[in-house]
């Protein structure tokens, strides 16, 4: 058996790409290999190219990230390579696919060619998605949830105990990561620990949120004890150094299908105020998505609890095993 894991990597010039696809690609390849597998990840710049690379490969199984190939092309590999299982997944949960129509145009396209190949199936990195799927259009849909590769170890972290705040909300810039909500909360944990504050947010990737940043410049001019940090993109081992200079991360989205940065301030013991839409974080760090005074309560006592994360470790790893037995019953090793 042999898992190639393929997506688009719009750099091109890098075997592991630092956009989110890539991330997760990897973090998938390597649970899948820890766990005995051969799986390898593919950065491909088109279908032309992924066709080329297999014709040199065995592959038995060939997962592509996100609904971006033409479904002509998918349906011709599929009668090329009559002993690979193809699938594509799609990334994001309804919500999001709002912003791609040409997406959800896709997922319907390869429902069609699932009925008409013996080798294809739409899939779905969120259950939420995979359980809609079929019970909207009647066809099935594979679960393939993110994997997130955990070392052995977790970095102990002190907790807070005041000195200026770190607080930060990363990601691509979109309106429904609901960036102003979180920074309304950051600024009330802030003043009510009575600390300075240093908010850090992600640039760079503005995608379609118009003028959100701006909005979130004008809540905190001007305040003394307030610094907005638009941390440049980062490459994914940067972005972890940062994610461990924080002392809490908000991240209330108004929908996601996994959300990489929570489970990255697992990864390095920071704890992340998030909404029901990431479900596999602890039920203790949830709070509704559109009150920012109740994110704030939530923030503040996971400031300051020694259980936290642990806590976020132990949900992340109870997560890494469904999500590995969902993996089994598509690659048929369960």
């Amino acid at each position: 058996m042999q898992v190639v894991l393929a997506y688009k990597n719009f750099a091109a010039n890098r075997a592991i790409s630092h956009i989110g696809l890539g991330v997760t690609a990897l973090n998938t390849a390597k649970s899948l290999r820890a766990a005995g597998m051969n799986a390898d990840v593919w950065a491909i710049t088109s279908a032309t190219d992924l066709r080329t690379r297999l014709r040199s490969a065995e592959a038995s199984h060939v997962v592509v990230s996100a609904p971006w190939i033409p479904t002509v092309e998918l349906a011709q590999m599929c009668a090329e390579f009559t002993e690979t299982q193809f699938a594509v997944t799609c990334h994001s949960n309804l919500g999001f696919l709002q912003a791609d129509p040409s997406a959800m145009r896709m997922l319907r396209e390869g429902l069609e060619l699932r009925r008409t190949s013996w080798n294809f199936r739409m899939a779905a990195n969120c259950e939420r998605l995979a359980r809609w799927v079929p019970a909207a259009y009647g066809t099935p849909c594979a679960y393939l949830p993110n994997l997130y590769h955990l070392d052995d170890a977790q970095p102990k972290r002190e907790r807070y105990s005041g000195g200026t705040l770190r607080i930060g909300a990363f990601g691509a810039t979109r309106a429904l990561k609901n960036l102003m909500t979180a920074a309304g909360a950051a600024l009330q944990i802030a003043n009510g620990q009575r600390s300075d504050l240093e908010f850090w947010i992600s640039s760079g990737r503005n995608e379609g949120a118009g003028s959100v940043v701006e909005a979130v410049r004008q809540m905190m001019t001007g305040l003394p004890h307030v610094k907005l940090v638009e941390n440049g993109w980062q490459t994914w081992p940067q972005f972890r150094q940062t994610v461990r200079h924080m002392h809490l991360l908000l991240q209330p989205s108004y929908t996601e299908s996994f959300n990489v940065v929570t489970a990255d301030g697992v990864a390095e013991g920071v704890p992340s105020v998030v909404s029901d839409a990431i479900d596999w974080a602890p039920s203790a760090w949830k709070a509704p998505v559109d009150d920012a005074n109740a994110i704030a309560l939530v923030g503040r006592k996971l400031l300051t609890a020694r259980w936290a994360p642990r806590q976020g470790l132990s949900a992340l790893k109870a997560h890494n095993r469904r999500a590995m037995y969902a993996w089994g019953d598509f690659l048929g090793t369960n």
